[in-house]
């Protein structure tokens, strides 16, 4: 059992935005964040997140909660797992009362065999031979940890020799079962391996290069609990404070690239691992608002990867560049064969997203033919529908340039959905709820409300007031109410005047409903009606609020 202190202090330790920044697009919003809601589909915004309340609330759906209950929502975890995944990812230790952690016994394989793994990189001569033949000095070896897996048998022999787990080395990439349940093999084997890590530096899984010519160049760890390939980085634990520093990032291809470029002075590079690019890696890319920078080779595979990158991240709403480096060269090369300032200049006249997507649309299509011409304009009109009027309108120039046609032809009579959000409530309404918000943030006002008003004059938002005298702060309604910044924390001055609008306003139905109400005898209706007219709405006018005693 996880030991209760240990929770709060780890609860302590986290930021609700940067937890889950890791799986949504956060984007500031006043005091807030926001983002499309995870767990229901919708193209604007509901979902808020409140870094002051550590809580977040979607308008949309109602769901709502901390970082402990977004983890259990979206990965369908148990309390105890979420917790545990959440230390994980954080790099923090929990404390336990009785048992232990599935995850840091897990961890502690991975950082078991990546000492082992650096070891056996000293050990073995032509490993490194090849890391200063590709130009890695030692304090990129040191800085990386980069390491060296000698064969199968070597990596069981320390696993078991060290006690370790074997089903736990599986649980985290390092070993895989034989088909036949018989026993156990090595994922990497005879390869220098490049430790991957999380955003808070703890280790998830590997990377290894083999130097045997496997014709699998690259293997990483499979996905795993802890290692999750499409919301990870290579190299974002070391770059993340150059990129919220100089708001920059620069995307590379592989292991190699990312170590070069921070050896050559470029310590804001990652690189995404075996995979290009994908909507998973948005979040991750958002963090500090940085501008990105595409680093890709020059190669086929390299420009299909940069098109595809730059498409999403153009319409996604990121600023960015993208560098193909062309004959054959790549930046770790370069870099190696003393470059790096030509890398640099090739960095900084980087072509735009969307002129770079024009360009390889038109290169794509033989735009002597009438027909593929067309086809082209399509493309690139069905492309630049995807931004607002005024950038769509920016690139209509370039993009009929490129093709020689007629600018005219890319307008369209399409009308555009307005996807702002309004929210429209009464002055009555804010009253009420800028009342509820402040007590919520200031309880000494709650002795002061129930001097004057009671429960039934709160109307519709009485439910509100239900929950906040029974404590229950962690729902829902109230937790949307906390960090709703159209809702306003109310000065002295102005909570007064809403509690004299709120008595006025009750005061004022009671009288229009006295007026009918046929089932109060007619001594004591005229009683009632009287005392409203002729004390409690003067009195009211006048400013002065009416302690409420339970007998109007």
């Amino acid at each position: 059992m996880i030991d209760k202190n240990s929770i709060e202090n780890l609860k302590n330790s986290i930021d609700i935005v940067d937890v889950l920044g890791n799986f949504i697009e956060l984007k500031k919003s006043g005091a807030n964040y926001k983002a499309n809601c995870p767990f229901h589909g919708e193209n604007t915004p509901s979902f808020v997140v409140s870094p002051t309340k550590q809580i977040y609330h979607c308008f949309g759906c109602g769901v709502g909660g901390d970082s402990i209950k977004f983890l259990m929502e979206l990965e369908k975890l148990s309390y105890p797992e979420a917790i545990e995944k959440l230390a994980s990812m954080n790099n923090f230790t929990l404390s336990y009362t009785s048992g232990g952690s599935n995850y840091e016994d897990t961890k502690r394989v991975l950082n078991a065999i990546q000492e082992f793994y650096i070891q056996n990189l000293h050990k073995n001569s032509v490993a490194v031979e090849y890391l200063h033949n590709r130009g890695i000095n030692h304090n990129s070896i040191e800085k990386f940890g980069i390491g060296y897996v000698p064969n199968g048998r070597e990596v069981l022999n320390f696993l078991n020799s060290n006690l370790l787990s074997l089903p736990k080395a599986v649980e985290g990439g390092i070993l895989a079962q034989n088909d036949n349940g018989g026993g156990h093999y090595a994922r990497l084997v005879e390869r220098i391996t490049f430790p991957i890590r999380s955003n808070s530096s703890a280790i998830v899984g590997f990377g290894g290069r083999t130097i045997t010519n496997h014709p699998a160049k690259y293997i990483n760890s499979p996905q795993t609990k802890l290692f999750n390939k499409s919301r990870l980085l290579y190299g974002y634990d070391l770059a993340k404070e150059s990129i919220y520093k100089d708001k920059l990032l620069i995307v590379c291809e592989g292991y190699l690239d990312v170590v070069m470029f921070h050896q050559a002075g470029f310590t804001q590079a990652v690189a995404s691992m075996g995979t290009a690019l994908t909507n998973e890696h948005l979040p991750l890319l958002r963090k500090g608002e940085p501008k990105i920078i595409l680093a890709y080779d020059g190669d086929k595979a390299g420009i299909n990867a940069g098109i595809k990158a730059s498409k999403m991240l153009s319409i996604a709403g990121f600023e960015g560049s993208i560098v193909l480096f062309a004959n054959g060269a790549d930046p770790a090369d370069m870099i190696a064969e003393g470059k790096a300032n030509e890398v640099s200049k090739l960095l900084r006249e980087a072509k735009g997203f969307i002129s770079f997507v024009l360009e390889m649309i038109a290169q794509s299509y033989d735009l002597k033919n009438p027909r593929e011409k067309e086809s082209a304009f399509g493309a690139m009109r069905e492309y630049l529908e995807n931004f607002s009027p005024i950038i769509k309108e920016s690139y209509i120039p370039f993009a009929s340039n490129i093709l020689g046609v007629n600018p005219i032809l890319f307008n369209s009579n399409t009308n555009l959905n307005d996807i702002s959000e309004k929210i429209d409530r009464s002055r009555d309404d804010l009253g009420y709820l800028g009342m509820i918000k402040t007590m919520m943030e200031e309880p000494k006002y709650i002795d002061r409300v129930f001097k004057y008003l009671s429960l039934e004059m709160f109307g519709e938002y009485r439910y509100l007031m239900e929950l906040l005298m029974r404590g229950e702060r962690e729902n829902s309604s109230l937790m949307a109410l906390s960090i709703d910044e159209n809702i306003k924390i109310l000065t002295p001055n102005e909570f007064k005047i809403a509690l004299l609008q709120t008595q006025t306003r009750y005061y004022k139905t009671k009288l229009q409903r006295l007026a009918k109400d046929e089932n109060i005898p007619v001594n004591k209706r005229y009683f009632l009606i009287k005392k409203i007219k002729m004390q409690i709405l003067p009195l009211l006018k006048k400013g002065e609020l009416i302690c409420d005693d339970g007998e109007d």
